[in-house]
């Protein structure tokens, strides 16, 4: 037997095995990606490989395919020719078969998939946007998710997932900013983690384990105008004080793979930076994975950033940079092999490259197994407990930010009449996000679902059917819906019916925000009546997602308008915002009862919303983005430094609703912070208690968070930093002491040699409910 196919051997025996077996054309081939979709050609139900991809397998040139399952409009794979999870399997599975039987060393193809927040794949559960995954500050309840999507994921014969995203958020103007779990580094650090144990499981070659790939490294999040892809103005300081941060914590906890992004930093693209891609990554962190560029980076150096003269130059520059692999394929494919030949490319930069794909193929277990068992996808993909994890993470998401005169929660016995209006009251793909697949109207509960369930009652158990949950509402005068307008365009036709049913309502509930829904050729909805309505005409709401950034952070169309009109009427006026980004409409915030902002809540998010509104459950979500009252205002991001100003000419600096704010429906006391000492050094630790009491009425979930401010220190810090969290659940009248531990890790930050550094001097130590209401008691740190 070959060293490489004997799994008694070490993954570098096996590696090293194979790589010298291997020619140049199948060196290089191990480091291109095609587009899976292209792959297979599928008529009437039967599945057949293009002649094409069948050519460059037998010549040894695709080492992964990307979205071979994946379904969106750039894809052209839909409900009506896509593929159901059990023919998805099977497609993989004869992907992997030709591969196996047909290459000369039979080496086995990474999948690789989009799974941000659930497998893009048709029939993958759909779970809430990232942005409110974070809002949840629930890190074991998101690793939980992470969890059911590798399951799904792997069941499919994925392998490897281009996720989490750990881009730190700074203009919410940003399209892709729905996609990011906020504001803030140590949240967003703690979520990486919790996402790279989910996904990557106890071991990778398990059928419930998939590689994490960590994006976009790195300051995304930071790019000029929030315009996508821009470059950043960023020092080296900040950079690995912040951005790099998360980065650091994912690495820690064992990420397999990296990702690059499009940006400059300083003048340097990331796909090419060699300082972030070996010196950081590679030398300080030890990261050993694999470096794969995201779609089109490569020619964008030639295309773009302007720093290569041709392909070649590209290829060669990110090759030579750390760049183990390219998505596309296109640039590797073609100049790769050539560069070898003409002398321009070392055989042992190749070799590197290779050496790190062969490797997590063989840590994947993919040369043991590489099928999949296509009957276990009925079991596995959107099941029932995948289906209730969604709701639960949408309920715990769902930030609070008004209820005046206690507006919320209605009763289902006293509420009266109820209008449900607007144009995301109804509509399915509004509320799922970017990076999602087509879905069965029947699958997604919309808000006017969720609210008819609650008060119609939905079919029991035995109404489910093939997985596929069947909903039927009873006809009640009780709801009354009109969509009323679209989320863009100036059209006032629906005005008259919403007004017509807003008048007979005793409560108005308004849903409104934004969508990052591509269009899947659905059409749009008649404004008088609400019903689907296909034309020639192919309407898109999409204001949010990838390359869809804004000047402004108002609602679009004529939201607004309506929304004042309905106001004069006089009644209980309701919002729910379902959007990618923050909103910042002064109006609504003046004059709306209650606000509930939802995100994007994924497929169950109609049924967590109506929970919430009717007091099921009690809202627990916290912001982890700060939303400014003013477009004007931007950057709010809660730790900028003191040094930033106190206020325009118009306004304050201060954001309408600040970061880890949230309200409930109960209410909770804290008691003065304790320290277990009030001196330490920079090498001990100290522990911090304080008390939360349920002083209200109902049960409910406290987010308690440390926050800490060194007072002075050599270089300029920010006002504070969060530095944990700890969700908890009290019933009325209950007391828990909550207890965090202080030490280096904490205290420190990076100081003038761009190293990490504690200081001695004075801190202080902030506990509270969100970052401007807290309690604090001064630490002394004191020479070691």
């Amino acid at each position: 037997m070959m060293i490489y196919k004997d799994k008694s051997k070490t993954v570098a025996e096996r590696v090293e095995d194979l790589l010298s077996l291997m020619t140049t054309e199948e060196k290089a081939g191990q480091l291109v990606q095609p587009f899976g979709w292209q792959t297979y050609t599928q008529d009437q139900g039967n599945i057949t490989l293009n002649e094409t991809f069948k050519r460059q397998v037998e010549k040894g040139g695709v080492g992964s395919l990307y979205g071979t399952l994946r379904a969106d409009p750039w894809t052209g794979v839909t409900l009506e020719n896509g593929l159901s999870a059990k023919a998805g399997a099977e497609v993989v599975n004869l992907i992997q078969r030709y591969a196996v039987d047909h290459s000369r060393l039979g080496i086995p193809i990474l999948i690789g998939e989009e799974c941000s927040h659930g497998h893009m794949a048709i029939d993958g559960t759909v779970y809430p946007v990232p942005l409110l995954l974070g809002s949840t500050w629930n890190v074991e309840l998101y690793q939980d998710m992470c969890r059911a999507v590798a399951l799904e994921t792997r069941a499919q014969g994925g392998a490897v997932t281009y996720s989490p995203v750990l881009d730190v958020v700074r203009d919410p103007r940003w399209g892709r900013t729905e996609e990011c779990f906020g504001e803030d580094p140590y949240l967003i650090g703690e979520l990486a983690a919790a996402s790279v144990t989910g996904l990557q499981g106890e071991h990778l070659d398990r059928e419930d384990a998939v590689a994490a790939t960590l994006k976009h490294f790195v300051g995304y999040g930071s790019s000029e105008g929030g315009r996508n892809a821009g470059p950043v103005h960023m020092g080296l300081r900040e950079l690995l004080e912040v951005d790099l941060y998360p980065f650091r914590k994912a690495v820690e906890a064992g990420a397999a793979s990296i990702m690059p992004a499009y940006n400059e930093i300083d003048g340097t693209p990331c796909t090419v930076n060699t300082e972030l891609l070996d010196t950081i990554l590679r030398q300080e962190w030890g990261f050993d994975g694999l470096i794969i560029t995201d779609c089109g980076a490569i020619d964008m150096l030639a295309s773009g950033h302007d720093v290569a003269a041709d392909g070649m130059d590209a290829s060669l520059q990110a090759i030579q940079a750390g760049i183990d692999m390219e998505m596309s394929g296109v640039m590797f494919g073609r100049y790769l092999v050539q560069a070898v030949e003409e002398g321009k490319l070392e055989m042992g930069v190749l070799d590197q490259a290779v050496r790190r794909v062969l490797a997590l193929k063989f840590r994947l277990g993919l040369f043991e197994r590489p099928y999949v068992d296509a009957e276990r996808t009925a079991e596995v993909i959107g099941s029932e407990q995948h289906i209730q994890l969604a709701r639960q993470l949408a309920a715990e998401g769902v930030v609070l930010l008004k209820n005046e005169g206690s507006a919320l929660p209605l009763s289902t016995a006293e509420t009266g009449r109820i209008a449900v209006i607007g144009p995301n009251a109804d509509q399915a793909y509004n509320q799922l996000g970017d990076y999602t697949s087509p879905q069965p109207r029947s699958k997604v509960v919309t808000v006017l679902d969720g609210i008819r369930s609650k008060l119609a009652g939905t079919q029991n158990d035995d109404d489910v059917e093939k997985g596929v949950k069947v909903q039927v509402y009873a006809e009640q005068e009780q709801i009354l819906y009109a969509p009323g307008c679209r989320i863009k365009g100036d059209s006032k036709e629906g005005f008259e019916r919403a007004m017509e049913v807003a008048r007979e309502a005793d409560t108005v509930i308004l849903v409104m925000g934004g969508s990052s829904a591509r269009d899947f050729g659905e059409g749009t909805i008649d404004l008088r009546t609400g019903a689907s309505n296909v034309s020639e005409y192919s309407w898109n709401d999409m204001e949010c997602g990838e390359g869809i950034d804004r000047m402004t952070l108002g609602l679009a169309g004529v939201q607004l308008e309506l929304m004042q009109e309905i106001y004069k009427l006089g009644k209980t006026m309701i919002v729910v915002y379902i959007n990618g980004r923050p909103i910042a409409e002064p109006w609504v915030d003046e004059h709306a009862d209650a606000i509930l902002e939802a995100w994007y809540p994924g497929q169950e998010g109609g049924h967590a919303i109506a929970d919430l509104l009717f007091g099921d459950l009690n809202p627990s979500g916290r912001l982890t983005i700060s939303i400014p009252k003013h477009v004007g205002q931007l950057p709010v991001y809660y730790n900028g430094k003191r040094s930033r100003g106190k206020r325009y000419l118009e306004e304050d600096l201060e954001p309408r609703y600040v970061f880890g704010y949230g309200l409930s429906y109960t209410t909770f006391e804290y008691s003065k912070p304790k320290l277990t000492r009030t001196s330490m050094t920079s090498i001990e630790h100290v522990t911090l208690t304080v008390e939360i009491t349920n002083t209200g009425q109902r049960s409910g979930a406290e987010v308690v968070q440390l926050y800490i401010a060194d007072i002075v220190s050599q270089m300029t810090r920010p006002a504070k930093e969060l530095k944990a969290f700890s969700k908890i659940r009290l019933e009325p009248g209950e007391t828990r002491t909550v207890a965090f531990q202080i030490g280096a890790e904490q205290l420190q930050y990076i100081g003038r040699d761009l190293k990490p550094v504690v200081e001695p001097g004075q801190f202080h130590l902030h506990v509270g409910r969100n970052v401007n209401d807290t309690e604090w008691i001064e630490l002394t740190v004191e020479e070691a």
